[in-house]
């Protein structure tokens, strides 16, 4: 039981690698690799446990019973993941990106491609409401990769509307918030000038924003996944598909100088050419394909075990 246990806490160390390491890449969202390992729901639902109850029981000094209720080891682990990533292999994913960047577009267009197919697989009956809400979910991630930036805009109360969505998105599946930041207009006022600047007036109302927005977003997205399964799953799998435009590995940058930095705010989309760099692109989306395989076949294998 022991050695389950511990098998199953670094499956979900090793999944939140992934999810910190694709930070390093423009538009892709930890959310979806939560949602193609099979880590999201529980990560959801540990978010939400964070709840007048858990702060009862904190109260009483039960940190056993604390642990259990918020399934803190899980969040803990996950938390952990990603900060490793974040120091370690997002730098590699740049400079890899940088030096390979078709190979590694095309591994994570077939990744991502894959997943559309697994995770569709878990709803069991596809009805005219499923492929709508599949649908709808596809459109507003295309369209999210597409939308011409907003203005920018210094309001207390806009920037912790930034904060709350920015950090939604940051968990939501096909997702960006950093692209999402450059849509509200406010990306180099946030991420730039007032990270750089230590500029508290714009910083505290964004992360107010993001604290009060991901609790009740997190139960919300729960309560949804509860009641109404079927039809999240199918919208989410659309936010996954709707992104691919993001991961077409043969595409240019538009990018944009804030100050001393520069920013990719969109690309321009062109179609291979027949030589041998799109032979070795396929072979690297046939790995991310292979690779999300894998992951299921390891997941199921988990589940066996724990079985017994």
């Amino acid at each position: 039981m022991r050695k389950t246990w511990f098998n199953g806490q670094l499956i979900v160390f090793i999944k939140s690698l992934a999810m910190g390491a694709v930070n390093a890449i423009p538009g892709v969202s930890g959310g979806t690799i939560a949602m193609i390992t099979g880590i999201f729901e529980r990560l959801i639902n540990s978010l939400k446990s964070f709840d007048i109850a858990a702060l009862k029981i904190l109260l009483k000094g039960n940190f056993r019973e604390f642990a259990r209720h918020t399934d803190l080891i899980f969040l803990l682990n996950v938390v952990f993941g990603n900060l490793v990533a974040i120091v370690s292999l997002a730098k590699l994913f740049e400079i890899l990106f940088r030096d390979y960047p078709v190979y590694m577009w095309a591994y994570f267009f077939g990744l991502v491609f894959a997943s559309v197919f697994f995770l569709g697989k878990t709803i069991k009956k596809w009805r005219i409401q499923e492929v709508a809400f599949f649908v709808i979910g596809a459109i507003i991630a295309a369209y999210v990769s597409i939308a011409t930036p907003g203005t920018e805009n210094d309001n207390f109360f806009y920037l912790m509307l930034c904060g709350a969505i920015a950090i939604c998105c940051k968990i939501l599946p096909g997702t960006s918030g950093a692209f999402v930041l450059l849509l509200m207009g406010n990306y180099y006022l946030i991420m730039i000038d007032a990270v750089n600047h230590v500029r508290l007036e714009i910083l505290i109302p964004f992360i107010i924003g993001a604290v009060v927005g991901l609790i009740p977003f997190s139960h919300f997205l729960s309560w949804l996944l509860k009641h109404f399964r079927n039809a999240t799953i199918a919208i989410l799998t659309g936010f996954i598909l709707g992104s691919l435009g993001t991961l077409w590995p043969w595409k240019e940058s538009i990018i944009e100088t804030f100050g001393e930095k520069e920013v990719i705010t969109g690309f321009e989309w062109n179609l291979p050419q027949m030589n041998t760099e799109f032979v070795i692109a396929v072979v690297y989306c046939i790995l991310g394909i292979f690779t999300i395989y894998l992951i299921e076949l390891l997941a199921k294998n988990i589940k066996t075990e724990r079985k017994k």
